[in-house]
C-alpha cells in the first residue's frame, strides 16, 4: 500500500520523490505566545510544499476502500512482503554457506603450516644431529692424543649428549602424536556432524525405505513359514510312522556325538602335547632347554652340551668382592634346591644396564645343572588381548621342563607395573593378573628371575613374590681393569698366539732376535708387553682404534702401538 503515498509505485506506474516530513520549526514549544507576524516566516525547501499529493493519495485510498479488489492489491502486497523476506533468507543461507566454507579452508591452511613447521623442525634436528656427530667424532680425534685421566669426562659428555638428543627426539614424537590425534578427532567430528546432518535431511525416506522392505521381508518369511511347515509336517509324519528308521537315526546321531567329542578332546591334548615337548612359546627369545627338533638338526651340539660339566657361575662374570660374595651364595643355595627338588626361591635383580644381569642368570642356570628361557618385558605389552594366552602358554612349557628351568624375564617393569597409580591397558591388566596367577606359589619346576632398571614401578603383588633382591652397580676401577684384561686376553692375546695368526707372527719371531714369544709361561704383567710386540710384528688389532667392551660401552685406548 505504500505506492498509493507516492513513496514507492508499482513497476509501470510513475510515483514521484519520497516525502518527509518538515523539521520542527526552532521555538514550537514555549513561544506559542509570539504572532507570526512579528518578524517574516523562514525561507527553505518546505516554504513551498504541495500537499495535492496527499490529496490525491488520500482520494485513492478511499476509492480502493470501496472498491471490490482491495482484498487482491492486500494480498498481493503481502506476497511481495514475503518474496522479499524468502530472497533475504536465501542470502543469510548463502553468506552462512560462505562462513563454512571459510573456515574449513582456514582450518586446512593451519594443517599445512603446522605440517609445514614439523617438517622444518625435522630438519632441523637432523642437522644438528649431524653437527653433533661431526663434533663428537672431533673430540674422538683429540681423546686419542689426550691423556687417560680425561676419558671419564669424555664419556660423561657423551652420555648427557645421548641423553638429550633421546629427550629431543621424545619430545618431537610426543609432539607429531598429540598434533595427529587432533586432526584425527577434528575428522571424526566433521563426519559425523555431515553423517548426522545427511540423517536428519532423508529421514523421511530412510523411514519409508526400511518400512517397505520390513513389510516385504515379513511376507517373505511368512511364506517361507507356511512352506517349511508344510514339508516338516509331511516329513515328521511320514518319518514317525516308521520305527526302523526312527531307531536308525537316533543310533547314528549318538555315535557321531561321541565320535566329534572324542575327536576334539584328542586332538586337543595332542596339540598342547606337541607344541610342550617339540616348540618354544613365541614370548621366549632364547633358551637353553634341548627339543627334539633341536637335537635332530644339530646333534653334535646337543651331545656337546649334554657332556659338558657344570660351570663355576662367576666364570666370565666380573663384580665387585661384596657382590660376588652375595650371588655366590645365591648359587650354592640353587644349586642345593636343585639336589633337593626343593621349591625354588625368585630373585629380582635391578641396576644399570650391561652390569651382567643377564650373563648371571645364564651362569647360574647353568651352574645349577637348569634349563634357562630369556624374554623381555617389552614383547608381552604390544600382544594385547593375546598376552594373558602367552603367559599362561611360558609358564606350562616351563613346568614340563625335567631339569627345571630359570624362566629370566628382562625389562620386567615394562608389564608388571603398579596397577593402583600407573595408567595401564585392561589387556596389560590382565596379563598381569596372569602373571600374579602363575607365580602366586613356589614351584619346584621353575625359578623366576626378574630384571628391572627400575625396580620402584614393580606392583606391590610382584614384590611379594621376590625372595631375594641384588643391586648390579656399575664397576668400579678395579673391576674396569680385570675386564679389560679378561677381554683383552680372550680376544687379543690369545688369538695373536695361537692358531694361524701365531704362526704368522712366528714368521718375524728367529732365535738370532731373541727368546720364543709365544710361549705360555708369561705372566699376567707382561702379556701386555708381549701382545705389543706381536702387533708391532703383523698381527692386525681386531678392536680397530677403539675397544668395544661389555660394562664399558666404547674405551678410546687401543693397545696397538
Amino acid at each position: 500500500m505504500s505506492w498509493l503515498f507516492g513513496i514507492k509505485g508499482p513497476k509501470g506506474e510513475g510515483a514521484g520523490p519520497p516525502l518527509s516530513l518538515p523539521p520542527a520549526q526552532p521555538g514550537a514549544e514555549g513561544g506559542g505566545d509570539r504572532g507570526a507576524g512579528d518578524r517574516p516566516a523562514p525561507k527553505d525547501k518546505w516554504s513551498n510544499f504541495d500537499p495535492t499529493g496527499l490529496e490525491r493519495a488520500a482520494k485513492a485510498a478511499r476509492e480502493l476502500e470501496h472498491s471490490r479488489h482491495a482484498k487482491e492489491a492486500l494480498s498481493l502486497a503481502q506476497m511481495q512482503e514475503q518474496t522479499l523476506q524468502l530472497e533475504q533468507q536465501s542470502k543469510l543461507k548463502e553468506y552462512e554457506a560462505a562462513v563454512e566454507q571459510l573456515k574449513s579452508e582456514q582450518i586446512r591452511v593451519q594443517a599445512e603450516e603446522r605440517r609445514k613447521t614439523l617438517n622444518e623442525e625435522t630438519r632441523q634436528h637432523q642437522a644438528r644431529a649431524q653437527y653433533q656427530d661431526k663434533l663428537a667424532r672431533q673430540r674422538y680425534e683429540d681423546q686419542l692424543r689426550q691423556q687417560q685421566l680425561l676419558n671419564e669426562e669424555n664419556l660423561r659428555k657423551q652420555e648427557e649428549s645421548v641423553q638429550k638428543q633421546e629427550a629431543i627426539r621424545r619430545a618431537t614424537v610426543e609432539r607429531e602424536m598429540e598434533l595427529r590425534h587432533k586432526n584425527e578427532m577434528l575428522r571424526v567430528e566433521a563426519e559425523a556432524r555431515a553423517r548426522a546432518k545427511a540423517e536428519r535431511e532423508n529421514a523421511d525416506i530412510i523411514r519409508e525405505q526400511i518400512r517397505l522392505k520390513a513389510a516385504e521381508h515379513r511376507q517373505t518369511i511368512l511364506e517361507s513359514i507356511r512352506t517349511a511347515g508344510t514339508l516338516f509336517g509331511e516329513g515328521f509324519r511320514a518319518f514317525v510312522t516308521d520305527w526302523d528308521k526312527v531307531t536308525a537315526t537316533v543310533a547314528g546321531l549318538t555315535l557321531l556325538a561321541v565320535g566329534v567329542y572324542s575327536a576334539k578332546n584328542a586332538t586337543s591334548v595332542a596339540g598342547r602335547y606337541i607344541e610342550a615337548r617339540l616348540g618354544k612359546p613365541s614370548l621366549v627369545r632364547e633358551t637353553s632347554r634341548i627339543t627334539v627338533l633341536e637335537a635332530l638338526r644339530h646333534p653334535l651340539q646337543v651331545s656337546r652340551r649334554l657332556l659338558s660339566k657344570p660351570q663355576d657361575a662367576l666364570e666370565g662374570v666380573v663384580l665387585s668382592p661384596s657382590l660376588e660374595a652375595r650371588v655366590r651364595d645365591i648359587a650354592i643355595a640353587t644349586r642345593n634346591t636343585k639336589k633337593n627338588r626343593s621349591l625354588y626361591r625368585n630373585i629380582l635383580m635391578y641396576g644399570p644396564p650391561g652390569t651382567g644381569k643377564t650373563l648371571f642368570a645364564k651362569k647360574l642356570a647353568l651352574h645349577s645343572g637348569m634349563d634357562y628361557a630369556i624374554m623381555t618385558g617389552g614383547d608381552v605389552a604390544p600382544m594385547g588381548r593375546d598376552g594373558v594366552t602367552a603367559v599362561h602358554k611360558v609358564f606350562d612349557w616351563a613346568s614340563t621342563s625335567r631339569r627345571g628351568l630359570l624362566l629370566f624375564v628382562d625389562e620386567a617393569d615394562a608389564f608388571l607395573r603398579k596397577r593402583a597409580t600407573e595408567k595401564i591397558s585392561e589387556d596389560l591388566r590382565a596379563t598381569l593378573n596372569a602373571f600374579l596367577h602363575r607365580t602366586g606359589q613356589h614351584s619346584s619346576k621353575f625359578m623366576l628371575v626378574l630384571a628391572s632398571n627400575q625396580p620402584e614401578q614393580f606392583d606391590w603383588a610382584i614384590n611379594d613374590r621376590i625372595d631375594e633382591m641384588v643391586n648390579f652397580d656399575l664397576p668400579q676401577l678395579e673391576e674396569r681393569e680385570r675386564l679389560v684384561r679378561m677381554y683383552f686376553d680372550k680376544y687379543v692375546l690369545k688369538p695373536a698366539t695361537e692358531g694361524k695368526q701365531s704362526a704368522r707372527a712366528g714368521l718375524f719371531l728367529t732365535p738370532s732376535r731373541g727368546p720364543d714369544l709365544r710361549s705360555a709361561d708369561l705372566n699376567p704383567s707382561c702379556r701386555w708387553q708381549h701382545s705389543r710386540l706381536l702387533l708391532s710384528l703383523g698381527s692386525a688389532c681386531p678392536f680397530g682404534p677403539a675397544l668395544e667392551l661389555p660394562y664399558l660401552g666404547r674405551l678410546p685406548l687401543c693397545p696397538c702401538p
